[in-house]
């Protein structure tokens, strides 16, 4: 009966932490997708306003050289925006790849619920052993089962 009991403990608690793993996993993903939602919008704004900066400028610049150097004035200008290009690409790169792993909290509480588990399992063990050896050396001495 003991086992039963002890079963139904254990599942409860089981119950219970995967239920708060889980509502932590919905808080993560919430928050990030709230983050990724500002950055996109913000990254759509200052793209249409960076186009239409870069525009205007080498608009400008090809207008100032129009008259003596309008082919290599287009040219530069397609050239300066290509590298500014990779660049950006690069950079957004480098960010994406330093951020840390989609829900990295939650994954470093279940790594510390199998650790618990793991810990209460082992002393269990070690009780379950050392309560062994007290009924087998309790069994050896005689007279003892009698007090």
């Amino acid at each position: 009966m003991a086992i039963f009991a002890a079963a139904g403990r254990a599942a409860s608690t089981l119950a219970t932490m995967v239920g708060t793993r889980l509502e932590l996993a919905a808080v993560e993903f919430q928050e990030d997708a709230r983050r990724m939602l500002g950055h996109v919008a913000l990254a759509i704004l200052a793209v249409f306003l960076l186009a239409a900066g870069f525009m205007l400028g080498a608009f400008f610049v090809i207008l100032l050289f129009w008259d003596t150097y309008p082919l290599q004035a287009t040219a530069g200008m397609a050239i300066l925006f290509v590298v500014i290009a990779l660049l950006m690409l690069l950079k957004v790169r480098s960010s994406l790849n330093a951020k840390p792993p989609l829900l990295a909290a939650t994954l470093a509480e279940l790594r510390k619920d199998v650790d618990y588990v793991r810990q209460a399992a082992a002393i269990r063990d070690a009780e379950a052993h050392a309560e062994a050896n007290a009924a087998v050396n309790a069994a050896s001495v005689p007279g003892a089962a009698h007090e």
